[in-house]
């Protein structure tokens, strides 16, 4: 099995990814994903709905090179044609473990500033929780 498939997998059971046209629909238009997912034979309305998700967003959509059996297989299901990643570190590391590199070098990028920035964020929340319980040290 691909290593991109083993973090499908994984943010399937960790409850950080959405599975199927409804949900990813659903997730998409609140804002919390951050890639939506195409199997590579998964017919044009599915793309463009897919698309159509994250148009006008900061959300990324990637047709990847896994077939609606192999997808749903990873999670599951008989098939597979759309899901999306619910968190940005496994959203980042499904895109660095794809078989073509240079296909996705712009979603690799932003994915990174993406993840970059959320590690900055809890970086400062945590600091915040500390100076709350124990006063802040001068």
């Amino acid at each position: 099995m691909d290593k991109a498939l083993n973090y499908l997998a994984l943010a399937k059971r960790g409850r950080l990814a959405e599975l199927g046209e409804e949900p990813v629909g659903a997730i998409t238009r609140t804002g919390k994903g951050y890639l939506v997912v195409v199997a590579k034979d998964a017919s044009d309305h599915t793309w463009r709905r897919a698309k159509s998700f994250v148009a006008g967003t900061e959300q990324l959509c990637l047709s990847v090179p896994f077939t609606k059996e192999e997808l749903g297989f990873v999670v599951g299901r008989t098939s597979l044609a759309i899901a999306a990643f619910t968190d940005v570190s496994l959203a980042l590391a499904f895109v660095k473990a794809l078989p073509d590199q240079e296909k996705v070098k712009k979603e690799l990028e932003i994915l990174e500033a993406k993840s970059k920035k959320m590690r900055q964020r809890k970086k400062e929340a945590d600091a915040h929780k500390k100076n709350i319980r124990f006063g802040k040290k001068k």
